[in-house]
C-alpha cells in the first residue's frame, strides 16, 4: 500500500500506462497476424494493405518505447519477405 501522495499517483499512472501498452501491443500483434493470414490465403492485395498497417503499428510501438527498434525491423523484414514471395 502506498504511503505518500506521490506513490499513490505513481500507482495510478502505472495502471494507465500498463493498460495503454497492452492495448497497443495487442493491436500490433493483430496487424501482424492479418498479414500472415493474407499470405496464407494467397491474397496479394490484402497482404500488401495489411503489411502497410502492420509496419505503421510496429513503428508506432517503437516510438512509444513498447518494443526495441531492432525487434520491429526484424518483424517488418520477415513480413515483407513473405509478402514479396507471394507477389513474385
Amino acid at each position: 500500500m502506498a504511503n505518500t501522495k506521490s506513490a499513490e499517483k505513481r500507482i495510478r499512472t502505472n495502471e494507465k500506462r500498463t493498460a495503454r501498452n497492452a492495448s497497443m501491443k495487442s493491436a500490433m500483434r493483430t496487424a501482424m497476424k492479418k498479414v500472415e493470414i493474407a499470405v496464407a490465403n494467397q491474397d496479394a492485395e490484402a497482404a500488401k494493405e495489411a503489411l502497410k498497417l502492420a509496419v505503421r503499428k510496429l513503428d508506432k510501438a517503437v516510438t512509444k518505447g513498447l518494443i526495441h527498434k531492432n525487434t520491429a525491423n526484424r518483424h517488418k523484414s520477415r513480413l515483407a519477405k513473405k509478402v514479396n514471395a507471394l507477389i513474385s
